[in-house]
C-alpha cells in the first residue's frame, strides 16, 4: 500500500536529537550498516544505534581516519568499501553476505555536496556516482541479507537541495550542459528520493521498505568544497566562523540532524508506512508552490520552505531512474 506523504503527527520536532528518538528503544540483535558513517551525521547515526544496542557496520575509504573518528564508540566494524568503486562495493557486499547476518537497516548517509566537476572510473559525474549510483549498487547486491531480516529499512540520506534539480534524462552526467556543482548536488539528491519510492514498491511485499529524508541543514565536512563567504551568505555560520543553530529554520546541530535517519531506520510510527521523504522525524508534506523557484535563486539564505517537491517522488520518474541505474551498474534485484 502507497502512504501518503503526509506528516503522522509524531511528536517530534526539528530540535529532537537522535539520542532522544531511541530513547528506551533495544535494538540488541538487530544489524545496521551505515555508510559515511564517521564523518558529520553519520558518526551520530553510529553512536545513537550502537548505544541503543544495535551492531554497526561502517565502509570505510580511509580505515584510519575511521578509526581514530569513531575511537571512543565501542564494538563498531569497520569494512573497507568506496562507493566510486564497483570492484568494492561488490567486495564489502560479498563479505557481508558471507556471514550469512540479516540486515534490519542500511542508512546510506555518506556523500559529496557542490564537488568541482569530477567523473568516476565510468565516466559517470561524481555526485550521480557517488550519491546515488553506489548506493544503488550497494543496496540491490545487499537484498539478500535485508530479506533474511524479515522486516528491514533502507534510508536515503537526502537534503532540501533536491528543490534545485529533476533528473536531466538527456544529460545526467553533465556531458552537454553546463557543469554546476549545486544542481549536480540536487539532481543526485532528487535521485535519493526517487530511489526510496521504487525500493519501497519492489521491497515491501518482502518485509523491506525505504525511507528519503532531509535532515537539516548542518555544518559538517560535507560543506567541504564550500567557502566559508558563501557559507555565511547561506546564513549557516555567523561572522564568529561558528555554526548557526536555530531548529525553527532547520538550522541544526549533528545530533538533531541525525534524529530523521534513526527515527526512519528504527521507528514504530513507520510500520505498515514506506516510500516517503521525511524531514524532522516526521513524513514531511508536499513542497509549496513556488518552493524550486525559491531554492534556486542562489546562495543568499536557506530556503524558509520545508516537504518535498512533487516531481522528486513522482512513482514513473521513479521507475525510469530504477530502469536507467540498472544500465548503469549492471546491478540487479534477486528477489
Amino acid at each position: 500500500m502507497t502512504t501518503p506523504q503526509t506528516p503522522l503527527g509524531t511528536g517530534h520536532g526539528p530540535a529532537t536529537t537522535a539520542g532522544e528518538i531511541l530513547a528506551g528503544v533495544d535494538l540488541t540483535g538487530r544489524t545496521a550498516i551505515v555508510t559515511g558513517g564517521y564523518s558529520g551525521l553519520g558518526v551520530e547515526t553510529v553512536r545513537a544505534l550502537r548505544e541503543a544496542g544495535a551492531s554497526v557496520v561502517v565502509p570505510v575509504r580511509d580505515h584510519e581516519k575511521a578509526a581514530e573518528t569513531l575511537a571512543g564508540t565501542e564494538g563498531v566494524q569497520l569494512e573497507p568499501m568506496d562507493l566510486t568503486d564497483p570492484t568494492s562495493i561488490d567486495a564489502f557486499a560479498d563479505g557481508f553476505l558471507g556471514t550469512g547476518r540479516p540486515l534490519h537497516m542500511l542508512v546510506n548517509s555518506a556523500g559529496i555536496m557542490a564537488a568541482p566537476l569530477s567523473r568516476d572510473a565510468r565516466g559517470y559525474e561524481s555526485h550521480f556516482a557517488t550519491n546515488h549510483l553506489g548506493h544503488f549498487q550497494l543496496t540491490l547486491r545487499l537484498w539478500p541479507a535485508l530479506l533474511r531480516a524479515e522486516g528491514a529499512r533502507v534510508v536515503a540520506v537526502s537534503s532540501s537541495g533536491h528543490r534545485r534539480s529533476g533528473i536531466v534524462w538527456d544529460d545526467v552526467h553533465f556531458e552537454r550542459r553546463p557543469y554546476d556543482p549545486l544542481n549536480a548536488y540536487g539532481q543526485s539528491k532528487t535521485a535519493n528520493n526517487l530511489f526510496a519510492v521504487e525500493l519501497d514498491r519492489r521491497g515491501r511485499d518482502h518485509g523491506i521498505r525505504a525511507f528519503a529524508l532531509h535532515p537539516g541543514a548542518i555544518v559538517t565536512p560535507l560543506a567541504r568544497h564550500t567557502s566559508t563567504e558563501d557559507l555565511r551568505r547561506m546564513g549557516v555560520i555567523g561572522e564568529d566562523g561558528e555554526p548557526v543553530i536555530d531548529p525553527s529554520r532547520n538550522l541544526k546541530t549533528p545530533e538533531q540532524g541525525a534524529a530523521t535517519s534513526v527515527w526512519c531506520a528504527t521507528a514504530r510510527q513507520l510500520d505498515g508506512h514506506g516510500g516517503v521523504y521525511c524531514e524532522n522525524s516526521d513524513i514531511a508534506p508536499l513542497a509549496p508552490e513556488g518552493a524550486a523557484d525559491a531554492r534556486r535563486e542562489g546562495q543568499r539564505g536557506i530556503s524558509p520552505f520545508f516537504g518535498v517537491m512533487p516531481y522528486s517522488i513522482d512513482p514513473r520518474s521513479a521507475i525510469r531512474l530504477w530502469d536507467l541505474s540498472e544500465q548503469l551498474t549492471g546491478a540487479r534485484l534477486d528477489a
